[in-house]
């Protein structure tokens, strides 16, 4: 059996139309709570959300599912996904639920699932729950003594901050750091200012005002813009910018610069790697992953493993090898000694921290290796485009022959929309540009050829 809901991030689609409905989202909570009963305690779930707008939908039909299988729901309202999965454990519920659809616009939505180690689903098991999905729905009903209850945890927020600030190194403030945080109008809209502020920041706040229908909407990780523009304006020290869930992040410098996961990763790798905290002689990360990072940790004596894109990847690599830094060069960070997911806000106080001990402005500290040069297109189809197919295949297998040795080609469906992603690396960058636009007309011809 082929999985047909879940894909690389959990289930997603546009809301109020499959597989984003009331309906199916109760099949869910069903089918995912009778998975997860097990034992005679009381089970429980914990369920968060993003601003969205359908959240209003699919949070009450997730609990009416989980209610109707014998567990106990604590809504904790609009949360950042790893704060769900800090939850999960923390609170020791049998599962973790997060209504998001991530860095997509609002009329997007999703369902991601975390087990009772904070940690998202395995395959094997996302199948297993599609198939109870397919029985008799009856199946997982529970007696009417036997009933869920809902409620309210209204500390949420707070155990979450905690958990972060107890992460921050001992004997270091963020006095004199002047940042803007841009919360993509999404899930950490009124947390994030917060954080940063205790720890003794002066903070200026954008993208923190959700009404339901704005969240990514010009603002957060995938659109920087309004953030280059607060940065200079207010002469702020740095940028952060998260995204709608903010499991991922993305810096400026003071002058306006990227700073992406790549170099995130690369400042993380190094200070730990001083510090004596890396698990193993390496991290891991994704074949997106810029050539750069590669040779600037070969430097090191650091190994890079790389995985498929998807940060549950790179989790299930980094626990599979032993290693405790992981992510993606979009911004998903993951460190196994302090979560069990992607975690912006964290990944940001390990920079933060790495810029209030050394004293010197993001553009010195965070620079440490010149990007090969990379591009990326994405190549909307409206219909499935086959990549082994024989015309298709002949084109990416000769200009992938064209970059032998001198940078790479990655083509690969997303998981999340459809779209296929073409990602071209390569010093020569007239090389490049030709590679980019052959590979993605092909691409073009082919899905005409199927319409």
């Amino acid at each position: 059996m082929e999985r047909r809901l879940f894909g690389t991030d959990g289930i997603r689609g546009t809301a109020n139309r499959e597989p984003m409905t009331a309906e199916t989202a109760l099949a869910l909570g069903l089918a995912a709570g009778r998975r997860f009963r097990r034992g005679e305690h009381r089970h429980r779930v914990v369920i968060g959300k993003d601003t969205r707008l359908s959240g209003y939908l699919l949070e009450p039909a997730l609990t009416a599912g989980f209610i109707a299988a014998g567990m106990d729901v604590m809504l904790v309202g609009p949360m950042p996904t790893p704060a769900v999965a800090f939850l999960t454990r923390s609170l020791r519920a049998d599962l973790g639920v997060m209504v998001s659809a991530s860095h997509n616009p609002f009329a997007d939505n999703g369902i991601k699932l975390f087990g009772p180690d904070g940690f998202k689903l395995s395959d094997e098991i996302e199948l297993e729950i599609e198939r109870l999905m397919e029985e008799r729905p009856e199946a997982g009903r529970v007696g009417p003594a036997a009933l869920g209850r809902a409620q309210r945890l209204e500390d949420a927020r707070g155990r979450y901050v905690e958990s972060l600030k107890s992460a921050f190194p001992k004997g270091l403030n963020l006095q004199g750091i002047r940042l803007v945080v841009d919360c993509a109008n999404g899930a950490a809209y009124h947390l994030a200012g917060d954080l940063f502020w205790e720890l003794g920041a002066e903070v200026i706040r954008i993208g923190c005002q959700p009404n339901g229908l704005n969240i990514n909407e010009g603002c957060g990780s995938t659109h920087p813009e309004l953030l280059k523009a607060t940065v200079l304006e207010r002469r702020a020290d740095l940028g952060i910018a998260l995204d709608g869930d903010a499991d991922r992040i993305v810096l400026l410098d003071e002058r306006g610069k990227l700073v992406d996961g790549d170099q995130i990763l690369a400042m993380i790798a190094r200070d730990w790697q001083a510090e004596g905290r890396l698990a193993r002689p390496g991290i891991v990360a994704t074949v997106m992953s810029n050539l750069g990072l590669e040779r600037y940790l070969a430097g090191l004596g650091l190994a890079l493993e790389r995985t498929r894109v998807g940060d549950r990847y790179v989790v299930e690599a980094m626990r599979a090898g032993g290693y405790n830094v992981g992510g993606e060069q979009s911004g998903h960070i993951v460190l196994t000694d302090l979560a069990t997911t992607g975690d912006g806000l964290l990944a940001g106080l390990q920079v933060l921290a790495s810029l209030a001990r050394a004293g010197r402005p993001l553009s010195e500290v965070a620079r440490l290796f010149e990007p090969v040069p990379q591009r990326l297109r994405n190549v909307r189809t409206e219909r499935t485009v086959d990549l082994a197919a024989p015309r298709l295949e002949a084109v990416i297998g000769r200009e992938r022959a064209r970059l032998d040795g001198r940078g790479r080609l990655l083509v690969r469906a997303s998981g999340t929309e459809p779209v296929i992603r073409v990602m071209v690396e390569a010093e020569d960058e007239g090389l490049l540009e030709e590679v980019l636009a052959t590979v993605s007309e092909a691409i073009e011809r082919e899905a005409r050829a199927i319409g």
